[in-house]
């Protein structure tokens, strides 16, 4: 694949974004950007350096000071040219996605997609950011409210969707009126830095958007850089943790999406074509990589019975790469990563669970260095298996059994982890006490990825969330503006008072 654009070094690094320049990184530490399908070396991402991270943070930083006072129109109308060019480009960029991150052209497409709906959700940031007011709350006394940017803000985005992540996080902190610095999964970030490249286009100013790769040591130099006011994260429960801590005690708002062990519960009343159609294709969907997969089917009752259809449907799906018409399964990010899911499938196997459907060994003519796991469905599984209690992050099934609704509840509420979940029913009274009971912060009633749009928040709960305001929606302008609460009081002539009050009345 050829990278020939000004987002390249002549040594095919990545370039960082810094006030308003593509730059050349001073970096000797290089990490691969691989084609998950072929091993094909496509770019290179550099771990800036600790000056180049300064650098980004102190252009964000002298940008503030004249983009928190850019009129709102203007910004809206950034964000309007921003969400037509990646119309106009979303074709080639999920091309590149493809590439480097393995998910079909489909996927790829509905990755960008998704992360399209919060540049649109951010061009009514006029409404989204106005105070309160309430006139005459005492004599000749108006309260109102004003929601203010705050500052230099950082995204930490990871491999599983390059495009939606960073499109979650820039377009709204920008409209708010903060300027950002963006740290990109070094595994994936070329398809990432084609949207920033339009951000540009679009009318984003020099230093009000920047962008810096790297592992760790970048993170942790943006966690505790004294210039930085706020910083979101989306990744692994590991680095969340990590950052929303070093963060926190570098006095730094944070909001940390985490891990998730998603599950959905069927009910025996529900639509069974429909019901098996939506687990297959949550489970095995982008290779089992997204952090809403549906990993766990709690089966209640005789539903358990539909477990050899659901295994069937699982066998029809065609692992290929990504690029290649009619695939259904990519291949996974890594080696490692398909070393680690296939070192978990032998895990369970191990411990005792049945082994309906195995996916290692998958070899595509063509693709053979590919890292390629099928579709993997383990029955008889408990909650103390590993395959229960870890992320696998795969395409990977596990099935477990209960006799009644309370009960799955009682399980779903059991597991640390608290970010999606599902339950497949035709009754009305079923789905409104699971919605009621349920402790998890996304609910899908026969939708599998209950994803909410952007005019509502993601709201991941327990284990899988770190601070209390999420990645898009209303609770994001809360997330990226301090309230100030305006007292005011005008006087005329006319009606000032006499005498000296010394209580706290307002009369």
């Amino acid at each position: 694949m050829s990278t020939t654009s000004s987002l390249y070094d002549a040594h095919q690094a990545v370039r960082l974004l810094i006030n308003g320049e593509f730059v050349a990184s001073n970096a000797t530490e290089r990490h691969p950007i691989t084609n998950p399908a072929t091993q094909e070396v496509l770019a290179y991402a550099p771990c800036a350096t600790a000056a180049e991270v300064d650098a980004a943070v102190a252009a964000a930083k002298a940008a503030f000071q004249s983009w928190r006072n850019t009129p709102i129109a203007v910004r809206m109308r950034i964000m309007l040219r921003l969400q037509t060019l990646i119309r106009h480009n979303l074709p080639r960029i999920a091309s590149i996605l493809t590439a480097e991150q393995g998910k079909t052209l489909a996927d790829a497409e509905g990755d960008i997609i998704r992360g399209l709906e919060v540049v649109e959700h951010a061009c009514s940031i006029g409404t989204l950011q106005m105070g309160e007011f309430a006139e005459n709350v005492a004599g000749g006394v108006d309260t109102y409210t004003l929601r203010q940017p705050i500052g230099v803000c950082v995204g930490i985005t990871p491999f599983n969707f390059p495009a939606m992540i960073p499109l979650w996080m820039f377009p709204m902190a920008i409209a708010c009126g903060n300027t950002f610095v963006l740290k990109p999964s070094e595994q994936d970030p070329m398809s990432t830095m084609e949207l920033v490249q339009l951000a540009l286009e679009a009318g984003v100013p020099p230093g009000v958007l920047n962008v810096v790769h790297g592992g760790r040591s970048v993170v942790d130099a943006l966690c505790t850089h004294p210039d930085v006011a706020a910083i979101s994260f989306v990744g692994s429960t590991a680095v969340g943790t990590h950052v929303y801590n070093l963060g926190s005690q570098h006095g730094k708002r944070v909001q940390s999406m985490m891990g998730a062990k998603n599950h959905a519960v069927v009910l025996p009343d529900a639509n069974k074509t429909q019901t098996l159609n939506a687990l297959a294709g949550a489970a095995f969907g982008a290779a089992g990589q997204r952090c809403m997969a549906a990993s766990v089917a709690v089966f209640v009752g005789d539903s358990k019975d539909w477990l050899p259809e659901l295994v069937e449907r699982a066998k029809s799906l065609k692992v290929n790469a990504g690029a290649e018409d009619g695939t259904d399964i990519g291949p996974v990010i890594s080696k490692a990563a398909q070393r680690r899911i296939e070192e978990l499938i032998a895990t369970g196997a191990d411990e005792g669970a049945r082994l309906l459907l195995d996916g290692r060994g998958v070899r595509v003519p063509g693709y053979e260095a590919g890292n390629f796991v099928g579709p993997t469905v383990f029955a008889g599984v408990n909650t103390k298996m590993r395959i229960y209690t870890e992320e696998i992050f795969g395409p990977v099934l596990v099935c477990l059994e209960a006799d009644t609704l309370t009960d799955a509840i009682a399980l779903v509420n059991a597991n640390p982890f608290g970010n999606g979940v599902a339950l497949f029913t035709q009754s009305g009274a079923a789905a409104r006490r699971f919605q009621s009971e349920i402790d998890v912060g996304q609910v899908g009633i026969n939708v599998p990825i209950p994803v909410p749009v952007p005019f509502f928040s993601f709201t991941g709960s327990r284990g899988s969330k770190l601070g209390d305001l999420g990645p898009y929606g209303k609770q994001v302008v809360q997330f990226y503006t301090q309230t100030k609460t305006v007292t005011a009081r005008w006087f005329d002539d006319a009606t000032v008072s006499s005498g000296v009050n010394t209580t706290i009345n307002l009369r």
